[in-house]
């Protein structure tokens, strides 16, 4: 696999930049959006009756951020020298939070398509796509199931999400909307279908990539042309996903002389407001950061059932 230098700054190309690190002499990959800065611990403070997993807190630059052990999460063996330990800042789902690492390694730029997802036998880890580099298999983790797993040992539980699930009425009107959702988590297509289907929607179909959501559209469009928008109402997409992204996903609907009047709402972790303007640029009709699954069903109403 080649690897491109330079900073990705467009939006929609089918390319990601992602952060090559190791823990337990395995190495593992997370897309270098979703990280703000490395930094090697210097102070930690435990926390009492939390998760093991959970390493402590550590201040950086004034603000208390929770520390989360990956070799616990990965391997169930504790690190057993945090103070020298890397960790990764990340934002996701308007949180911020660290991972400690054991190792960084560096950035490289790949395609989506170059990200293969994982068979079916271990669909349900905390792997969603491996990418193979200079001999090693780099596992892409999924850090939002990572987190959600920490922040809700509850299994009856959407963690974060819960409160804005607390929201949601069931709406007879909504039983006519047809929806197509692409995420390539298993936790979040759970969610989707479990929410969705009490809020009162009952025709939805879910792919695990974009590649799959984009030849199904592709294929709908030939046969239907412009009538295709009989069969669907609204796309709802996240943006990492293998083999290609949401932002590129959004961006061949919106070129394309029939899909382009299909509303397209992404759904992501990603949705911060440095990171808005890329989806604005790849022609997104809505953006809405998880975990707020109330205001994605209040604008997909927005989109359905307040036009009809």
């Amino acid at each position: 696999m080649n690897e491109k230098k330079g900073i990705l700054l467009e939006s929609g190309t089918g390319e990601v930049e992602v952060l090559e690190f190791i823990v337990g002499h395995k190495h593992y990959a997370i897309n270098v959006v979703k990280t703000k800065e490395i930094f090697q611990v210097s102070n930690i403070t435990q926390i009492p009756n939390t998760s093991p997993s959970v390493a402590g807190m550590t201040l950086i630059r004034g603000k208390t951020v929770t520390l989360i052990d990956l070799k616990h999460v990965l391997e169930k063996e504790k690190e057993s020298n945090i103070e020298k330990s890397m960790s990764l800042l990340c934002e996701f789902n308007k949180t911020e939070v660290a991972f400690l690492v054991d190792k960084v390694v560096g950035i490289h730029r790949i395609g989506w398509n170059q990200i293969e997802k994982p068979d079916q036998i271990v669909a349900d880890s905390q792997v969603i796509g491996n990418i193979v580099m200079n001999e090693n298999i780099l596992m892409l983790l999924d850090f939002e199931k990572i987190f959600m797993d920490i922040s809700s040992p509850n299994k009856n539980s959407y963690g974060k999400y819960d409160k804005g699930i607390e929201k949601i009425h069931y709406n007879k009107n909504r039983g006519d909307v047809k929806l197509v959702l692409a995420d390539d988590s298993t936790t979040i297509r759970s969610l989707l279908k479990d929410v969705l289907t009490e809020a009162g929607y009952t025709n939805l179909t879910f792919f695990d990539d974009g590649q799959q959501t984009y030849n199904y559209l592709s294929n709908l469009a030939k046969e239907r042309k412009d009538r295709f928008l009989e069969d669907i109402d609204v796309l709802i997409t996240d943006i990492e996903m293998p083999q290609m992204d949401g932002h590129t996903l959004t961006r061949r609907i919106k070129e394309d002389s029939i899909l382009s009047s299909l509303p397209v709402i992404i759904f992501s972790s990603l949705i911060t407001d440095d990171l808005h303007h890329k989806g604005k640029s790849v022609g997104a009709d809505a953006q809405m950061s998880k975990p707020d699954i109330d205001n994605l069903v209040e604008l997909i109403d927005e989109y359905t059932i307040h036009k009809r």
